[in-house]
């Protein structure tokens, strides 16, 4: 088994290294479908909000920081981001000769919520725990049927008709393995992961604004209390932190990107005091607005990166 799973990554891989021709990420044919490849390892890790998504990597090794908690993952193996999430994230093992190479499935609630009643006919699992992120074993099924999906790029007419079809197994796959019972809550109604998501798409849609957390918890049908813990278990950080965490990783972009001052990005992104956005600022990512964004064009830095 552990042979033919090293045959059949290394296949993934040179579909995946043939559809990333250079450092970056790649959208497909198909909608929701996208690659990436890095070839040099990064000490300082790139800042990004992650979207929930399915990850199998191909090649290479990664580690990713989510509030306070640190999770690594490599060639072999898939990681679930169970709902969008504000993150780091180095590359630990990629380079030119052998870079990192990675498959992204965005994941549908909706479709899930579809295809768990075929998987789980006599009643959906409870899982042990809800977090944002799971990092298992990508077995050798998920890992064919996403070399099957990556060949259909070569071919439109059958990807257009095949493709959809393939993902569908793909996620049927997901949810029959041992994340199964996880991944199933995305698309599960009155779940805390999919309540916690609409509190996550406002928060996102207006991170800017001051966070009512009472309104927020309206939203979610949960009390105060019950909406805090939950928050935190699934993203790992408050709903203050969480905004906060947008905020800054949206400050640092739009200085890097239109080249504005601090102070006209933190009052673009929801600070009312210039000296707290710096405090802040510093505190999150090492070093004053000022002094980090010219390191940044310095090095060339990105602030946006790959799953």
């Amino acid at each position: 088994m552990r042979l033919r799973q090293s045959s059949d990554l290394a296949t993934l891989a040179k579909l995946i290294a043939a559809l990333a021709p250079f450092e970056g990420t790649f959208e497909l044919r198909v909608p929701g479908v996208r690659v990436a490849r890095v070839s040099q390892t990064n000490q300082e890790p790139i800042h990004y909000v992650q979207r929930s998504t399915l990850c199998v990597v191909a090649q290479g090794a990664k580690i990713v920081m989510i509030g306070g908690d640190t999770y690594s993952y490599e060639a072999g193996q898939m990681a679930v981001y169970s709902i969008d999430v504000p993150m780091a994230g180095r590359v630990t093992r990629g380079s030119v000769s052998e870079p990192y190479l990675l498959l992204m499935l965005d994941l549908d609630a909706e479709k899930i919520a579809e295809l768990a009643p075929k998987v789980f006919p006599h009643g959906v699992p409870q899982p042990r725990d809800t977090h944002s992120l799971y990092v298992g074993e990508a077995d050798t099924n998920i890992v064919d049927a996403a070399t099957r999906l990556l060949e259909l790029m070569a071919q439109p007419a059958d990807a257009e008709l095949l493709a959809p079809l393939v993902r569908d197994e793909i996620l049927i796959r997901l949810l029959r393995s041992p994340l199964g019972s996880r991944v199933v809550q995305i698309g599960r109604s009155g779940s805390s992961v999919q309540r916690i998501a609409s509190a996550v798409s406002r928060l996102r849609a207006n991170f800017d604004q001051t966070v009512n957390i009472e309104e927020l918890a309206r939203l979610v049908n949960m009390s105060v209390t019950s909406f805090h813990r939950q928050f935190k278990a699934v993203t790992g950080m408050s709903p203050l932190q969480y905004q906060k965490t947008l905020r800054l990783q949206e400050a640092r972009r739009l200085m890097l990107a239109t080249m504005i001052d601090a102070g006209s990005a933190g009052r673009r992104v929801g600070y009312g005091s210039a000296s707290q956005f710096s405090r802040e600022y510093n505190r999150f990512f090492g070093n004053a607005p000022a002094k980090d964004i010219n390191r940044l064009r310095e090095e060339g830095s990105r602030t946006a990166g790959p799953e």
